[in-house]
């Protein structure tokens, strides 16, 4: 599908604060080292024999826990410690219960660099590990189509993989429990955040697939939410309408994506002018 180019350097300011806040407190949480406590021992003349014993407490590496605790207390723009740290650390602790979140926060290092090929490799890791991540399976299912090349030999099955990420996203985001270290505003910010850009990259989908609409419906959910809107997803939606002949409604998304600093007011500009002629020329088909 030719479109302006909007896949070398993309920008996500609102799945990016929903990855902060989602991942910090979980990550948090791990750092506080709150492994289960010991079973006490039983009480003289106790039965032994009527409870299972309590499986021994975890082994602490206090070589691990500083470590760990070295790459978690890294600034959000130290990206490229961040990086260093987690693969020494991965390579290091390569079964390591805290290997999933280090994984998680380095495909998100990854795209903060756009070093794509190296972000879904992490990524894939940290979701071999855990498959119920929101925060990754909207961010991968996002940037998939994004970055769509139709001569790649597996753009269709990336194309696959990305609708399926962001349809499991939209299942497990409703059940993920609120961390203690947010407020509930901030977590009903997250959480809508995180859906709409769910409905963004799966809007993206459907249009790579030319399913428009699909992208419609799904870009329609993303833009009813999202703060800022991403301009994007008004060209690819009035892109869409135009397929299905609703010139006018066209015309109104191209109008909304005008109206949004970037590299794509002018072409929305433009779409937005030839819309309305098609929508002048043409009557609005009949219910």
């Amino acid at each position: 599908m030719t479109m302006p180019s909007f896949g070398k350097k993309i920008v996500m300011p609102a799945i990016v604060f929903a990855l902060a806040l989602f991942a910090a407190p979980r990550s948090s949480a791990q750092a506080g080292g709150s492994y289960p406590a010991p079973a006490p021992p039983p009480a003289q003349g106790a039965d032994k024999s009527a409870a299972p014993a309590a499986p021994a407490a975890p082994k602490v590496d206090p070589a691990e826990e500083a470590d760990y605790k070295a790459f978690f207390e890294l600034k959000p723009e130290e990206n490229d410690k961040r990086i260093d740290l987690g693969e020494t650390f991965v390579l290091k602790y390569p079964n390591s219960k805290y290997a999933e979140g280090v994984y998680s926060q380095l495909a998100n290092a990854e795209y903060a660099k756009q070093n794509y090929p190296k972000m879904y490799a992490d990524a894939d890791k940290a979701l071999a590990l855990n498959p119920d991540d929101p925060t990754l399976l909207v961010l991968i299912g996002w940037v998939i189509p994004h970055q769509y090349n139709p001569n790649d030999i597996n753009s269709d099955a990336q194309l696959d993989k990305a609708e399926k990420y962001e349809k499991h996203a939209l299942e497990t985001l409703p059940t993920v429990a609120k961390p203690a270290t947010m407020t509930d505003a901030q977590f009903a910010t997250a959480k809508a955040a995180a859906e709409s850009q769910a409905h963004s990259g799966l809007g993206l989908v459907y249009f790579r697939k030319q399913n428009w609409e699909g992208a419609v419906t799904e870009l329609t959910k993303a833009t009813a939410t999202a703060t800022p809107p991403d301009p994007t997803d008004y060209y690819v939606m009035g892109v869409s309408l135009g397929h299905l002949n609703r010139f006018p409604e066209a015309a109104d998304a191209y109008a909304k994506c005008a109206a949004i600093p970037g590299g794509l007011q002018s072409a929305c500009k433009q779409k937005g002018e030839d819309a309305k002629k098609q929508a002048a020329a043409k009557p609005a088909p009949k219910p």
